[in-house]
């Protein structure tokens, strides 16, 4: 596998399969603009370290909830090499496995939010680190799990569920509620007569004879609606192929060949998107994040803005919504015009200094004279509109 070598690419790109070997890197164009963003902020962070801090740090806070998804993408990104590498050192330890390293690493990197939540990187060496050892764990565990579920027969799956993980599989299949109620019924009687028959951690469990799949009928029809053997029977076998389906899904990479006889990968067949689709979804989401932050904007400088007292009010509303200059307000008031300048001065940078704050503890910008000077032109503007709508 070609590593990644600068930390844009480390912290916006995905890898790509080809069959079951590295196939390349695919960039996010998303991540990539909102990294490359960060480090023309801060040009001499170059370091992969801090920047797994910082978006993990990010994740932790999870305010707003876009930076909290923006700061998933990044480190699911910086992650990658990490769950390749565990996938590959686990494969070679297995003989006559029937999965591949895709497989492993695709059951694996699905897992970052609960790796990126038990980790404290106050506490350990680094997220990769603690990485490197949850990936192989969580893959042994899949691995371990899948053999266990591949061993066992209908039979011996259904004395293996309980009672929530087989109304979920019933959920997911598109049950209603009343023909789950009656399915956990069956399965309920069923554990009930069939359980003390077998021995403990059989696998491969024998279909129940026929005076069982009566006795099981019976005590089903005492609080339910009748239902003969056969009717449980057949219930009880799509709980069992139900349950197998959402429990362990079978994880198939679209990279893969068609068949034999055909030529060309499975995805292949996906029809594809519109050209523009990719560009359009980011656009809306760009948008949908500025007007968020223009909402937030107009909440702190209107709480700002009431917190001034009557007088500087009373310039703020005299100036921008009447459009009088400082000498006509100075005449009007009685006051010299220096006296209104220097309180207007001043009640402008009480609102600068409020916006300037939560520019950089929510958008995490640095004030320096560059970003005050707009955020300064942003203030002017809003005031302007503000006022003169009010």
């Amino acid at each position: 596998m070609r590593p990644r070598q600068n930390v844009s690419d480390i912290f916006s790109t995905f890898l790509q399969w080809a069959g079951d070997a590295f196939g390349g890197w695919a960039i996010d164009t998303r991540l990539r603009r909102s990294m490359q963003s960060c480090l023309d902020r801060v040009a001499d962070a170059n370091v992969e370290n801090f920047w797994a801090l910082y978006w993990h740090r990010c994740w932790q806070e999870g305010q707003p909830s876009t930076l909290k998804t923006l700061a998933e993408g990044h480190l699911s990104a910086y992650l990658q090499e990490s769950c390749y590498w565990s996938a590959q050192k686990t494969i070679a330890r297995l003989t006559n496995s029937q999965f591949s390293q895709s497989d492993c690493f695709q059951a694996a990197i699905v897992e970052v939010p609960k790796i990126l939540k038990a980790c404290n990187p106050d506490q350990r060496a680094s997220l990769k680190t603690y990485a490197n050892t949850a990936f192989g764990n969580i893959i042994r565990d899949y691995l371990r799990q899948r053999r266990e579920i591949d061993f066992c027969n209908d039979w011996g799956l259904l004395l293996k569920l309980s009672r929530k993980r087989l109304i979920e599989s019933l959920e997911h299949a598109g049950m209603n509620a009343e023909t789950i109620d009656s399915y956990v019924a069956a399965w309920t009687c069923f554990t009930a007569i069939y359980i003390p028959t077998k021995s403990p951690g059989l696998r491969q469990s024998s279909p129940p004879d026929r005076d069982t799949w009566n006795t099981i009928a019976t005590l089903y029809n005492r609080k339910n609606p009748s239902a003969t053997p056969e009717t449980l029977e057949r219930w009880l076998i799509f709980c069992a192929h139900r349950s197998r389906a959402y429990l362990y899904p079978a994880v198939t990479s679209l990279n893969l060949p068609k068949s034999l006889e055909q030529s060309g990968e499975r995805q292949d067949d996906l029809s594809d998107p519109a050209p523009d689709l990719l560009t359009e979804l980011i656009a809306q989401e760009e948008a949908h994040d500025r007007q968020t932050q223009q909402d937030q904007i107009n909440t702190i400088l209107v709480e700002s803005l009431d917190r001034l007292d009557p007088s500087a009010q009373e310039l703020l509303s005299l100036y921008y919504r009447s459009g009088l200059t400082q000498q006509q307000i100075a005449q009007r008031l009685n006051i010299p015009q220096y006296t209104v300048s220097r309180r207007l001065s001043k009640a402008r940078e009480t609102l600068l200094l409020a916006l300037t704050r939560w520019s950089q503890e929510t958008l995490h910008i640095s004030p320096t004279s560059n970003v005050v000077k707009h955020i300064s032109t942003v203030l002017e503007e809003w005031l302007e509109r503000h006022l003169k709508n009010s």
